[in-house]
């Protein structure tokens, strides 16, 4: 089954990556023999993509490289940034901070705390991975800070959603897969309607879409699915959805964070942050304690609990019931958090 879209598409990569590329080449630098022209990583799903210097610098004890984002045929506001780590000795461990250009969380509900640099958990994760490497392979201790920045970062921010979400100051570094997939609407589309095709060809009893890669992995395992019952969903369950509802199938079950969700349960059949958002005022009549100013759907969750991720659930099963219209298919839901924990359910 295509589970991408089959298009000549160029493909990008994320600021996490180029993040992680840029410490993995400083550290070359600072404990090794100087700066080489280009970097080699190896991505959570084992891709080891090539990224090319675009700027060097060192000093008595820090040593920083800059990598240019490429987000390939994706119209992402961040392609062509330059991505710069510096990497300072410390005396204390792996501290991260934010540079200028790279914003800092100032509210609740998202996956880092307050006052830190918005540097989401993949990414730390993956360049704590490259420093601990290093630092084994060099001989030294992985005591650093890492000091990300973004030329212009403040500037590109305005193009985004960060300032409603209270990151202030610059642009986030973001990414779970580190690739950034080329956003093409009608190819994904066409490729959620052939893996339709094939499950229908291949008498699939239950098939499933998510919204990503943590709630795919989440439903999959959940009932032991196969990689061809998976549809790559993704932001566009109205595309999904409508093409069920003229070729049914038995079972479906639709996964997706809690944001995603909730923007779905509240009749959105695009669920990208730029063609939709959460109305919190909604989400407040759907629980029994205030959430209207929560800064996140996440956030609302947390304080309201287990109630309203299960509300969400159910809202979302009915808009995809009446999305099918009569057709003859079992519906399931299924709200997840960022760390792939089962918030809430409906069957």
């Amino acid at each position: 089954m295509t589970r991408k879209p089959n298009t000549d598409l160029r493909r990008g990569w994320t600021t996490g990556a180029c993040a992680t590329a840029a410490t993995k080449a400083a550290l070359d630098a600072l404990w090794g023999n100087g700066f080489k022209k280009d970097v080699t990583i190896t991505l959570p799903r084992g891709e080891k993509p090539i990224f090319p210097l675009a700027h060097t610098d060192s000093g008595l004890g820090w040593a920083e490289v800059g990598i240019t984002k490429d987000a390939g045929d994706d119209p992402d506001v961040t392609h062509g940034a330059l991505i710069i780590v510096r990497v300072l000795e410390n005396n204390s461990g792996i501290i991260f901070k934010a540079g200028e250009g790279v914003g800092t969380v100032t509210k609740a509900g998202l996956p880092i705390s307050i006052g830190e640099p918005a540097i989401n958990p993949i990414p730390r994760q993956m360049m704590t991975e490259v420093v601990n490497d290093q630092a084994s392979f060099y001989g030294y201790k992985p005591f650093l800070d890492i000091i990300i920045s973004i030329p212009n970062g403040e500037e590109i921010t305005l193009n985004t959603w960060n300032g409603r979400l209270g990151i202030v100051g610059g642009l986030s570094i973001l990414g779970t897969t580190g690739i950034v997939r080329p956003f093409s609407c009608a190819a994904w589309i066409a490729s959620i309607h052939r893996g339709i095709d094939v499950a229908r060809a291949n008498n699939l009893e239950h098939v499933a879409g998510c919204t990503g890669a943590t709630s795919e992995k989440v439903v999959q395992e959940l009932y032991g699915l196969s990689d061809h019952a998976m549809l790559d969903m993704g932001d566009f369950s109205g595309g999904l959805l409508k093409y069920i509802a003229k070729k049914p199938v038995p079972k479906i079950t639709i996964g997706g964070g809690i944001g995603k969700m909730v923007k779905l349960a509240q009749g959105a059949v695009d669920l990208h942050s730029s063609r939709s958002q959460v109305d919190f005022n909604k989400l407040n009549d759907w629980c029994s304690i205030d959430v209207s100013d929560s800064n996140t759907a996440l956030e609302a969750v947390e304080r309201a609990g287990s109630e309203l991720a299960h509300r969400v659930a159910y809202e979302a099963r009915l808009r995809i019931i009446d999305a099918l219209k009569g057709a003859n298919t079992d519906v399931d839901t299924i709200v997840i958090n960022r760390a792939g924990i089962i918030l809430g359910r409906a069957k």
